[in-house]
C-alpha cells in the first residue's frame, strides 16, 4: 500500500510542478509581450518626433509608425489573450495543489492508522508479558 500511495503522491507532485511551469511560462510571455509593446511605443514616439507628424490619419504619417502601431496592438491583444490562459492555468494549478494535499492527507491518515495498529500490537504484547509475570509470582 505504501508504494502505491507514494507513487500517487509523486504523480501529483509532478502534476503540480508541470502546472507551475505552465503558469511561469505564460507569465513570462505576457511580460515579454508587454515589454515589446512598450519598446514599440518608444519607437513610434521617436518616429513621430522625427517626422513631426503624430496624427495617424494624416496622409504623410510614417508607414513605419503605422506598422509599429499595428504590431503593438497585436502584441497587446496577444498579452490579453495570454492573461485569460494565465487565469485558466492558475486555476488548474490550484486544483492540482488541492489534489496533492488530499492525497498527502490520506497518506498521513494511513500511516497514522498503521502506527496505531502497531502500538496496539506492542501494547498487547506488553500486557501478555505482564500477565505471565503476574501468574509466575
Amino acid at each position: 500500500m505504501k508504494s502505491r500511495s507514494e507513487s500517487l503522491i509523486r504523480l501529483k507532485k509532478f502534476n503540480v510542478d508541470e502546472k507551475r511551469r505552465q503558469v511561469m511560462q505564460i507569465e513570462m510571455m505576457v511580460a515579454d509581450f508587454e515589454r515589446m509593446a512598450s519598446e514599440l511605443d518608444q519607437q513610434i514616439e521617436i518616429e513621430q518626433t522625427k517626422t513631426g507628424i503624430s496624427d495617424v490619419a494624416h496622409f504623410a504619417y510614417s508607414t513605419f509608425a503605422k506598422a509599429a502601431l499595428q504590431r503593438r496592438d497585436n502584441l497587446l491583444a496577444s498579452a490579453n489573450d495570454m492573461r485569460g490562459k494565465l487565469e485558466t492555468a492558475q486555476d488548474q494549478l490550484a486544483e492540482a495543489l488541492e489534489d496533492l494535499k488530499k492525497v498527502e492527507l490520506l497518506d498521513q491518515r494511513e500511516h497514522q492508522r498503521e502506527r496505531d495498529e502497531q502500538n496496539k500490537i506492542e501494547q498487547a504484547e506488553f500486557d501478555e508479558v505482564a500477565r505471565q509475570r503476574f501468574r509466575n509470582r
